[in-house]
């Protein structure tokens, strides 16, 4: 018998922009997107870039579009990361598709044991993340998420957000509140 092949349901495309209240007027003048939930200066807990300590400030919206999430990403600052590994300083391009994990280690072997390197790792509160350099094969990164209730939550707030809106540009943009310290 053959192996069960990896196959991650992918929940997400995500692009890096320059800025991104305009990368999100953008998707919704072009292809009617939105509301876009936007999170600024993410707090990430011992974040790690190509397995040394540290990582980049950044901004995230995102927005539901149908089955799938669009997520804008917005580097802060010039630290190297795997947002800039794929994506250059002013330019907008695509960076990663994402998938939830229930056994993350799992997840994650399945896709180092096919030779990707971890980019980049840490956590977000108790939720373990990583982008895994699928680049080589697949033209983007693969982000792994954790399964927990935190961004089950967050990602079902981004679901009933686009299934409420009217549409209005005036709501566009929302703010989310910041994060509790870890």
């Amino acid at each position: 018998m053959l192996p069960v092949p990896f196959r991650p349901a992918i929940i997400q495309y995500a692009w890096v922009v320059p800025e991104l209240e305009a990368a999100a007027r953008h998707w919704h003048a072009t292809l009617g997107v939105g509301p876009f939930l936007i999170n600024r200066d993410l707090k990430l807990t011992r974040p790690r870039y190509r397995g040394h300590p540290g990582g980049p400030r950044f901004s995230t919206a995102v927005a539901q579009s149908g089955d799938v999430q669009i997520e804008l990403v917005e580097q802060l600052d010039d630290s190297p990361s795997a947002y800039r590994d794929l994506v250059a300083p002013g330019a907008t391009g695509f960076h990663h598709v994402a998938f939830i994990a229930g056994d993350f280690a799992a997840a994650l072997s399945g896709l180092t044991g096919q030779g990707h390197a971890i980019a980049a790792d840490g956590l977000f509160g108790d939720m373990q993340y990583a982008y895994v350099d699928t680049s080589g094969a697949i033209g983007c990164m693969t982000e792994i998420i954790e399964d927990k209730p935190a961004i089950r939550a967050f990602f079902a707030a981004v679901r009933k957000a686009a299934e409420r809106w009217d549409g209005d540009p005036a709501t566009l943009l929302r703010e989310m509140a910041p994060a509790p310290a870890s």
